[in-house]
């Protein structure tokens, strides 16, 4: 088989640290995450190794905090020096559906500059925290000089999740053109008719067993050609700090078989290695004669 004809997987990872995730946020204000230990680094670098350990190189897009590209700048240079796509998770961890449509820019454009500026290349793309996407914040993304936003998320039980309109959108492989230049690359779920079932990584990707996570996968790659999965570094970090002070609730979802994430990666990466694994912009090049665009080139060396 062609690698062109190959399915695709798109493995992103959201670059935060423990203490930055939303569930903690009551218990751990900003003002304090400056005193906390600094784990990403070593997790994220875990992550690079593990993408290094296969023959076969699969690549993958990082998704960085501003707050973190700017304390560890390295870090942001070793994804790219290993092949890796750097992008966007804005600056502070603010969720879209909070900021106003100013304060937003004012994110995506800090967010963006800081990566650039670290690399010395361009960065085209955006991860709207907790998937906090709405119809308002495409326009900003858009406005911030952003080529593609992957943040949304059809699973609609969950309170933080946004949500967009891609009905009339023009798509190819389950990606839409939202507005003139800006196109959507959503994460991966399981359908069931009209019910959705989160299976695109993050929690779910720890709490359904691998036998289980591989079927549906295989499921959504036959329907989809395409798999957008997605984790974040403190998922591979079971020594990270214990915030005993959390709910019952946000610890189960925060800790649930975190001992497990390196080894399920692994096994996950080698049960579909006949796909290819190729970062955002790469799947997009792909695509860029179906939408009838030059695509995103590769001048860039983090691509």
């Amino acid at each position: 088989m062609a690698s062109a004809e190959k399915k695709s997987i798109l493995l992103t990872f959201d670059v935060e640290d423990w203490f930055q995730v939303e569930n903690f946020k009551e218990y751990i204000p900003f003002s304090s995450w400056d005193s906390n230990e600094l784990r990403v680094e070593r997790n994220t670098n875990n992550i690079l190794d593990i993408l290094d350990s296969f023959s076969f190189k699969p690549r993958a897009t990082f998704f960085i905090l501003g707050w973190i590209a700017k304390r560890v700048p390295n870090l942001v240079i070793e994804i790219a020096k290993r092949g890796h796509e750097v992008a966007s998770h804005g600056n502070l961890h603010n969720l879209c559906t909070h900021q106003q449509s100013d304060e937003l820019f004012q994110d995506l454009t800090y967010s963006k500059k800081l990566l650039e500026d670290i690399l010395g290349n361009q960065i085209f793309g955006y991860r709207a925290p907790n998937f906090s996407i709405t119809e308002k914040a495409l326009g900003q993304i858009k406005k911030a000089g952003y080529l593609y936003d992957s943040s949304y998320n059809s699973f609609s039980m969950h309170g933080r999740y946004g949500k967009l309109d891609l009905f009339d959108k023009k798509r190819s492989k389950k990606i839409y053109k939202t507005l003139d230049s800006l196109y959507e690359i959503p994460i991966s779920n399981y359908h069931i008719g009209s019910n959705v079932i989160p299976f695109g990584g993050g929690g779910y990707f720890r709490l359904i067993p691998f036998w289980l996570f591989k079927l549906g996968m295989k499921s959504v790659l036959n329907s989809d050609q395409i798999f957008v999965f997605y984790a974040h570094p403190w998922e591979f970090d079971p020594e990270q700090p214990r915030v005993d002070q959390a709910s019952s609730v946000f610890k189960f979802r925060h800790y649930i078989n975190i001992h497990k994430t390196e080894f399920k990666l692994k096994a996950l990466i080698s049960a579909f290695s006949c796909c290819r694994f190729t970062t955002c912009s790469g799947y997009l090049n792909q695509l860029q004669r179906v939408f009838n665009t030059t695509g995103i080139n590769s001048h860039s060396r983090n691509i």
